[in-house]
């Protein structure tokens, strides 16, 4: 049916790989291409068909044009940072070949989440005929078809949406990141922001704690953050009153993100070290697990869901929408922890169904 490039070859790459790979029918032809191809290698070699392998620096379009130029893909699936986005979509919009993402784009130099950068390539996507669908990953993604349905076939007006991330698994390790260490710690540092009457409120980082009972996980606390899907729901839910964003942590983990940032670990500028210019976020990562090898010891469940409320049929309605993903079994399944899994697999969802035509457009467009 398609031939695609996946860009990326970290969790979320491995991820996407695999489950490419099990839709043969799809999926005829995988190229996987890191900045490190010895790390795609390896994530080829636990695949039992061929999936070609190549090199690539997301960060110059250059390079990015010709290799796609060199392998003529349908789709490309970008799971690189999310600093490379703008370089990727540059790439894509040359060539004329669709793009995907699973997060937006952020500035090297700002820890801002925004998808006005992205947006603002409506135009040219539009005028070229190539789609581009960005977010299609757990959340931002699934949590917008959770609420989209929710719209369509539970209320008849959304008043009032918690978006809620809890993950209750153990790695084993003092201190971890999920996903890579430096998006992580720029988006948990980063100050606050939730929709309400109208207008964004922001808050001090991790000032706002709840606690709510997971299904399968149990009463867990949970902080008040900024995340991207809430800029595009605010554009698309009718009626909508307030919309928040929820992350659970651990106090253990917690301690050592207050100690790091206490002493300037997280920091995103520049120091100087010995003569040598480095960000001491950057060191940390170099130091810090690599978030696709935590996958083997991993234990315990994800929750990540939807506390909707709004009218239906003149009566007050509240649900949750949510999912449940457990460490271990997806580890056995593709080699990953669930933090990859969950993002990994909408995905090569949002992939298939544009390689079969079932979402097609012209322009830039929100899964």
């Amino acid at each position: 049916m398609g031939k695609v490039l996946i860009i990326g070859a970290g969790g979320v790459g491995g991820v996407v790989t695999h489950k490419c790979a099990q839709v043969p029918e799809v999926f005829e032809e995988i190229c996987l291409a890191s900045r490190t191809v010895g790390k795609c290698d390896k994530i080829a070699a636990q695949i039992d068909r061929p999936i070609r392998t190549a090199k690539v620096d997301a960060d110059k379009p250059e390079e990015v044009i010709e290799l796609i130029k060199s392998l003529d893909p349908e789709l490309l699936i970008n799971v690189a940072l999310p600093y490379q986005d703008l370089s990727i979509m540059d790439a894509c919009l040359a060539t004329g070949v669709d793009y995907l993402d699973t997060a937006n784009y952020e500035s090297p130099d700002e820890a801002k989440f925004c998808y006005k950068w992205q947006w603002d390539y409506e135009d040219r996507f539009r005028e070229k005929g190539v789609m581009a669908l960005l977010g299609s990953g757990f959340d931002p993604g699934v949590t917008n078809v959770f609420c989209a349905y929710a719209a369509k076939h539970y209320f008849d007006e959304v008043h009032y949406v918690d978006i809620m991330d809890c993950n209750a698994g153990s790695h084993g390790h003092p201190f971890a990141t999920n996903f890579n260490p430096e998006i992580n710690i720029r988006e948990i540092t980063q100050r606050g922001k939730y929709w309400e009457s109208g207008k964004w409120v922001e808050t001090d980082p991790l000032s706002v704690r709840e606690t709510f009972d997971f299904p399968e996980i149990g009463p867990r606390a949970m902080y008040l953050m900024y995340h991207e899907e809430m800029e595009s729901l605010v554009e698309n839910l009718k009626g909508l009153k307030r919309i928040r964003f929820w992350m659970t942590f651990g106090e253990e983990y917690l301690t050592h993100l207050r100690v790091l940032e206490n002493v300037g670990m997280t920091r995103i500028d520049e120091v100087d070290y010995e003569g040598e210019k480095i960000v001491p976020l950057k060191f940390l990562k170099a130091i810090l697990p690599e978030p696709s090898s935590l996958g083997e010891n991993y234990e315990g469940k994800t929750n990540i869901g939807c506390m909707i409320e709004g009218i239906k049929d003149g009566k007050k309605k509240k649900i949750y929408i949510y999912n449940i993903c457990d460490h271990a079994e997806c580890y056995r399944e593709v080699k990953s922890q669930a933090i990859s899994y969950t993002t990994g697999v909408p995905a090569m969802i949002g992939g298939m169904l544009m390689l079969t035509d079932k979402w097609k457009g012209k322009g830039v467009f929100n899964m």
